[in-house]
């Protein structure tokens, strides 16, 4: 017998925009509460035991929503699965500066390996539930958190402007706190 985790999988189309489906327009009933959790370390667990197939990883964090409610919820055209998010359900591996072709553009790598240019539309800010370390808005309603390398790279590019430690990327600007 199938698992369920394949199930679902099998029931997506075959023809999937991973970087951006329509989760937008996807609006079925909730189907109910599966047994998938994102640790405080973006780690993806099912029933307790940790997903270690980076792809399935990949799938369930392109349908993953963040509702009105503050819940998150994978869907797909037909169904909605509830699930549990200890803080921020994506993570913030890497982060620079020279990868675009915009001059000043700060890019986040995520823990699924989708790119996202920091802007007004994807800000940065400090996260106060995690002690002040750097979350990046995404689509959808989603976070991620930098991953302590990522955060160290991210203040070695802040730089001094009257006495205050800023990063700047386009005309986004974050203000870091004088430690």
């Amino acid at each position: 017998m199938k698992e369920f985790l394949e199930v679902l999988e099998e029931k997506l189309p075959s023809k999937r925009d991973y970087d951006s489906p329509p989760l937008h327009l996807w609006n079925p009933p909730l189907s109910g509460d599966i047994a998938i959790r994102i640790d405080a370390n973006g780690t993806w667990f099912h029933e307790n035991g940790e997903i270690k197939r980076d792809a399935m990883v990949r799938l369930f964090a392109s349908i993953l929503r963040r509702e009105a409610d503050g819940e998150y919820y994978l869907v797909t055209p037909q169904e909605k699965w509830r699930i549990e998010v200890e803080r921020h359900p994506l993570m913030m591996s890497d982060i620079d500066a020279g990868a675009s072709s915009k001059r000043g553009m700060l890019h986040v790598t995520l823990n699924t390996g989708k790119r996202i240019e920091v802007s007004e539309t994807h800000p940065l800010y400090l996260d106060s539930t995690s002690m002040g370390v750097a979350a990046i808005q995404l689509p959808h309603g989603l976070t991620a958190l930098c991953t302590r390398p990522a955060w160290y790279r991210l203040v070695d590019m802040a730089h001094m402007e009257e006495g205050q430690l800023v990063l700047r990327s386009g005309t986004f600007v974050l203000r870091l706190p004088a430690t």
